[in-house]
This record gives structure tokens, C-alpha cells and sequence, in this order.
């Protein structure tokens, strides 16, 4: 399972929102932590930095999108079960946040969001195929 549960409450981004919403707050970290234990041999959750490192675990491994092929800076963490660590396919130059700067309007949540293409073929590059036993 790779999991990409929503950030809205969990990301350090959004902590000047997080007073008086803690009650969706805990939701949303109830929901990572039941998809943490599904009954599955392999997980990926994928988050930005925030909330989880301090109320669960830190994360195995924090990516960026520059690993990958896209000369932007967005620090992606991903808590593994049974997975190795994802390893970069194409390092390139350039380190814009282009993320931070997304323009205000009403889809910038979704600009901020999304998992980046060279970022997802990896994943399931890496982990689509059957894991060797000595990688578990």
C-alpha cells in the first residue's frame, strides 16, 4: 500500500491553522496511524514534514523532487514497513521552492499537494515488482 493521506492538518505549513482545529487534527492522525497498521506486508505513507514526526515516528526518508528528475526543492517524507528506501533515478540542479510560491487563488492547495509524476513512477518503479527477501 502506498498511502498519501491529506496534509491539510498534519503539515508544518499549515501549523498557524492547526489552533482550535485539534479535534481534525487528531482525526487526521488516527487516520495515518490505522493506515500504519493495515494488515498489509508493505506500506509507504507518504506526508510533509510536520506533525507526525512528533506525535508518531520520524519518517524513514525524506525525499525531494530534484532526485527525480524536477529542479524543484518540496521535502517529501515517507514512513516505510517492509520497503526499502526509495533511491533517486535522475539528480538534476535546481533547487526552486516552487511550491512556496505557488499563487494565492482557490486551487493552490492543490498545486501545494500533488505528488509529482517522476516522483510516483519511482515508487512504483521501485516498489511494484516483487521485493527481493533480502530487501525486506
Amino acid at each position: 500500500m502506498i498511502a498519501f493521506p491529506p496534509c491539510t492538518y498534519l503539515c508544518r505549513s499549515g501549523a498557524r491553522w492547526w489552533p482550535g482545529r485539534e479535534d481534525l487534527q487528531a482525526h487526521a492522525i488516527g487516520f495515518v496511524l490505522q493506515l500504519a497498521g493495515a494488515p498489509v506486508p508493505r506500506v509507504a505513507i507518504e506526508n510533509p514534514i510536520g506533525r507526525l514526526s512528533g506525535v508518531w515516528r520520524r519518517p524513514d526518508q525524506i525525499v525531494q523532487p530534484w532526485q527525480f528528475g524536477v529542479p524543484e526543492r518540496k521535502a517529501t517524507c515517507l514512513w516505510l514497513r517492509g520497503l526499502p528506501h526509495l533511491q533517486p533515478t535522475r539528480v538534476v540542479d535546481g533547487r526552486v521552492p516552487r511550491v512556496f510560491f505557488a499563487a494565492p487563488g482557490p486551487d493552490r492547495w492543490r498545486v501545494r499537494s500533488r505528488t509529482l509524476v517522476p516522483l510516483a513512477e519511482a515508487m512504483a518503479d521501485q516498489w511494484g515488482q516483487p521485493l527481493q527477501p533480502a530487501l525486506l
